[in-house]
């Protein structure tokens, strides 16, 4: 069952039986030079949950998720996903077993259509293959596949409530409807767990909401995300747990009431400015 198909249909998103954690991080640590950007980050996220990562302007946010995601290669630790240890995996094998990212900056394909640039999200599309492109016996395969692919980018467009942008260039988009359109591709690649890197940096409060009622029904049909946004209310009011990186290490985590009440956090982060 692909991504779309759950916000077309209604249908749930499988998740990881038993007690185990989706996603387990031990150790993690990342060194540039003389930095330690990670410091043996150590967290687990459960399955089913938007779980929430903060943390102070260098605190090794995006690196953790680089680290997670096989966009860098740790230099100790362990990253397991669903049971398999995916520490040394290259992004693209980690995105064929359901986990997935997005970036700070929006990622399109400026000069194709909306619905092109969800179109090209799935791998393993028969039309990539030459041959299968054009010789006749093969052709028919290729063109069931696009059709279906096409029937279910439109889907997800009206899900997000972009179809009606679907033949404008995604370069003409704003940064909010960039937001909405790279949480669409994502979708397409059929993930199991999505780790959202600021996705409301720039968003409007109209697409901003919702966005976040997306992501909600989403997290409610089975889907798991780890977020990382800099908007403590949205935080705070959105996301159970919260974890606190603090100089690229686990400062604490917990319920967003905990971290809230925490003196270490008030001390090293929030300032003592997120009010009840």
């Amino acid at each position: 069952m692909s991504g779309a198909d759950a916000p077309a249909g209604g249908q749930e998103t499988e998740t990881t039986d038993g007690d185990d954690p989706l996603l387990t991080v031990r150790g993690l640590t990342k060194q540039f030079g003389g930095i330690v950007a990670v410091d043996g980050a150590t967290f687990d996220v459960e399955a089913g949950t938007l779980t929430g990562l903060i943390g102070p302007n260098g605190a090794g946010k995006s690196t953790t998720f680089d680290l997670i995601t096989g966009v860098q290669r740790p230099d100790a630790g362990a990253v397991v996903f669903d049971g398999d240890d995916v520490t040394t995996h290259r992004a693209d094998r980690l995105a064929r077993a359901g986990l997935v990212r997005t970036f700070q900056i929006a990622r399109e394909l400026s000069e194709m259509t909306v619905l092109e640039n969800v179109m090209l999200a799935p791998r393993d599309q028969r039309g990539e293959t030459l041959w299968r492109s054009v010789l006749p016996g093969a052709r028919g395969a290729v063109i069931e596949q696009e059709t279906a692919l096409r029937e279910e980018a439109w889907e997800t467009l009206e899900f997000l409530e972009l179809d009606h942008l679907a033949t404008e260039y995604a370069g003409n988009l704003s940064g909010g409807q960039r937001k909405l359109l790279e949480l669409a591709r994502v979708l397409m690649t059929d993930p199991t767990m999505v780790l959202l890197d600021e996705p409301l940096a720039g968003v409007n409060p109209t697409l901003e909401t919702k966005l976040l009622d997306r992501i909600h029904e989403l997290r409610d049909r089975g889907l798991t995300f780890l977020l990382v946004e800099h908007d403590m209310d949205v935080i705070m009011n959105h996301c159970d747990p919260v974890i606190v990186l603090h100089q690229g290490a686990v400062l604490t985590q917990g319920s967003p009431s905990d971290v809230r009440e925490d003196e270490r956090v008030l001390e090293a982060y929030l300032g003592g400015e997120v009010d009840g």
